[in-house]
Formats: structure tokens, C-alpha cells, sequence
């Protein structure tokens, strides 16, 4: 947790099918010259909003599968290479019809 710099549980309309997301923040200025906030750089996770009924069992595939993908993936973050580092970086989870995938989306 030392790296996940912001860790959100998002609130309204549920997402779809993302039920997770986890994000690298890089260390470069977006704002030209005036740098990012060291705080700022790292992961960011957001859990995502399900429907009421189908919260249980989106919290039961999120322990099982999900929380170990994601701890490897901040783990992974971690020991990157500088180039990756350097780039902001997007993973999702997606839950669609019982079937968790997740990938790269940056």
C-alpha cells in the first residue's frame, strides 16, 4: 500500500461491466513546467459501483480472483523499468456474465 497513492470507492451509476480499476500516475509535468506533486505519483485503484443485487457476488470474485491480480499488478508497478514508470498507465476489471477479465488499457 506504500505505492497506492489514492484508493477510491466510487459512488452513483454503476460502471458497466468494470468493477475494478487500478492506474500508474507518472511523475511527469502535465502542466507544463510546474511538476506533479510527488504524493501524486504511484497507483491509484477505484473500486467501482455494482448493482445492489449483484453486490455479493461481485465482492466474492473480487476476493478470490481480482484482489490477488491487482497485488501482482501493483507489485509489477513497482519493479518496472524506468521507461514504463515514466508513462501513466491504466488496468481494468471487468465482471461480464460471471467471467472476470482484465487488461491494459493504456
Amino acid at each position: 500500500m506504500s505505492r497506492v497513492t489514492d484508493l477510491r470507492f466510487l459512488m452513483g451509476q454503476d460502471s458497466g461491466s468494470v468493477v475494478l480499476g487500478a492506474a500508474w500516475v507518472a511523475p511527469l509535468s502535465r502542466n507544463y513546467g510546474r511538476g506533479v506533486h510527488p504524493d501524486s505519483v504511484g497507483a491509484r485503484i477505484d473500486v467501482h459501483p455494482v448493482d445492489a443485487t449483484e453486490r455479493a457476488a461481485v465482492r466474492a470474485v473480487l476476493r478470490e480472483h481480482a484482489l490477488p491480480q491487482l497485488h501482482a499488478w501493483v507489485t509489477r508497478t513497482i519493479a518496472a523499468d524506468e521507461t514504463w514508470r515514466l508513462t501513466d498507465h491504466q488496468h481494468y476489471w471487468r465482471l461480464t456474465d460471471g467471467l472476470l477479465t482484465h487488461r491494459d488499457e493504456t
